[in-house]
């Protein structure tokens, strides 16, 4: 199987990082080298990774990051975060629209456009954070932003370091800047549990676990994922579920079972440069999030996917929970939490900006939300009847991961079609069903009242949410997200923040 050029190079780029990633953490460890020197290493690679990807247009990355550093030094710390907001994401909208409709249109592959969506959110984020830390007051803030606020200004260095660094400039994932400050100058692993697995916490021991496992692990789901890739989701093309020969002489079970597994067959090249992105981060010491009650070292502060919980997902909710969790932290952070009018259709707008100019992510979005809504009243209506006995529960479990994975998998056809005709052409062959089913639903049931969370929490969605244990509704990249698993995740990391010095 031929990989076009551009995604070749993208393989071999994060390979190189890889390899780069474990020289960083062995060489240029934090408890021997400075933390200057680390963040120079960084960015040059990072650079020089960007510049042998997308030639010249790597020069986008250094623009949209230096006109925003620029717009934080001159405007000041009280409305920085607005202009550099509005700046960022107009030049990411720019280049989106420039590359689709002037260069290559229906080509969504590794383009220099995606980079472009990680450094928006660093902006972004950064921008709020130093906004809190700098301007708001503290009793203004939530829990979760006072952990993430940024106390002084950033230097030009730290700035480029932390949005071009060349574990994340490919691929991701977003991280806050204050964890990527805390593992570059070296404060990023809090010392072991007392008597975790079996041995003493030495006074003042604060010895750094070793990525090894997480990596090895996490590049073993990589292998299988590209080998999936590679060999089922060439034969199971999305395209042939609006085949006009498919669509006119398939069962109605036939096209059932053909969209589930063409959408499944085209996840894995998602799962594998998440995964890849993960293991690149881990691998140079970036990503710990401290211990488990066993006393095993945990690797997923930064992670994107949960690939068992979203393949076993038994409700809208728990996929979203699972799929692209740092897009919806980001997505919280930036505008649901801050929004006074309307924060769910806001936060919709902006995901749908974000992600870029095709109508199939429009399409998709707009499925998602009354998808989302129509689940989120089935749970709350039926779910409770059918929690005892054992069996009854295992069927209703049986019954909602059919109907889960055929409602996610009906939502994004249009994100992978990208086009209208297309799009509209699958749905009518469906006769618009789920559509209409979930219309009627959120006609005919009654729908609970929730109050917008009083954000202590970190997890909302694309779109919406609500309090951490029952939030649901959102929108994310390549699909959609939300993470309301990461709740826990992120109190830790705000504790953690508050503990370190600034």
């Amino acid at each position: 199987v031929q990989l076009p050029i551009d995604q070749v190079n993208f393989v071999v780029c994060q390979l190189f990082a890889l390899l780069a990633a474990v020289w960083f953490r062995t060489y240029l460890r934090s408890s021997k080298t400075s933390s200057f020197i680390r963040h120079v290493v960084a960015t040059l690679l990072g650079l020089y990774l960007a510049l042998f990807c997308f030639g010249w247009y790597a020069l986008h990355f250094l623009v949209q990051s230096g006109i925003s550093y620029c717009i934080m030094i001159i405007i000041g710390v009280e409305n920085m975060h607005k202009y550099c907001f509005v700046f960022a994401l107009g030049y990411l909208t720019v280049c989106q629209i420039t590359r689709v409709y002037i260069f290559d249109y229906g080509q969504y592959s590794a383009d220099f456009s995606g980079p472009m969506m990680i450094i928006t959110q660093k902006i972004t984020s950064l921008a709020y954070e130093i906004h809190d830390g700098m301007f708001r007051k503290d009793e203004e803030l939530t829990s979760s932003q006072r952990g993430l606020a940024v106390r002084r200004m950033p230097s030009l260095l730290e700035y480029l370091s932390y949005n071009c660094n060349f574990m994340g400039i490919l691929a991701g994932p977003l991280c806050s800047y204050r964890d990527y400050i805390t593992f570059i100058e070296g404060r990023a692993h809090p010392r072991a549990p007392p008597g975790a697995a079996g041995k003493e916490d030495l006074p003042g021991d604060r010895a750094e676990p070793s990525p090894n496992v997480a990596v090895i692990q996490k590049l073993f789901v990589c292998g299988l994922s590209l080998f999936f890739h590679l060999t089922i989701s060439k034969t199971l093309p999305v395209e042939y579920n609006i085949d006009e020969h498919f669509q006119a002489t398939a069962s109605w079970p036939t096209k059932v079972v053909y969209l589930y597994i063409s959408l499944l067959a085209a996840r894995p090249k998602y799962y594998f440069a998440w995964t890849l992105a993960d293991a690149i981060n881990n691998a140079a010491g970036f990503g710990f999030r401290g211990y488990d009650e066993n006393g095993t070292a945990r690797w997923d502060l930064i992670s994107n996917l949960r690939i068992q919980q979203i393949e076993m997902s038994t409700s809208f909710k728990m996929f979203l929970d699972n799929w692209n969790i740092q897009t919806a932290l980001w997505l919280k952070r930036v505008c649901y939490e801050r929004a006074s009018l309307s924060p769910t259709i806001q936060t919709f707008i902006l995901s749908a900006i974000w992600h870029g100019v095709y109508p199939g992510y429009y399409l998709t979005f707009l499925t998602g939300v009354l998808m989302t809504l129509a689940a989120r009243a089935m749970r709350n209506n039926f779910r409770h009847y059918f929690l005892e006995p054992p069996q009854l529960k295992l069927l209703y479990d049986v019954l909602t991961w059919v109907v889960t994975q055929v409602a996610i998998s009906y939502t994004v056809v249009p994100f992978v079609l990208l086009s209208v005709k297309p799009s509209f052409m699958f749905y009518s062959s469906w006769y618009y069903c789920l559509h209409v089913a979930g219309i009627l639903v959120l006609l005919l049931l009654p729908v609970k009242k929730t109050q917008r969370g009083k954000t202590t929490h970190e997890n909302v969605p694309l779109s919406p949410s609500e309090k951490c244990e029952d939030r649901g509704n959102s929108l994310g990249q390549n699909s959609f997200s939300t993470t309301n698993n990461v709740c826990n995740q992120n109190q830790e990391i705000a504790s953690r923040h508050s503990s370190l010095k600034q």
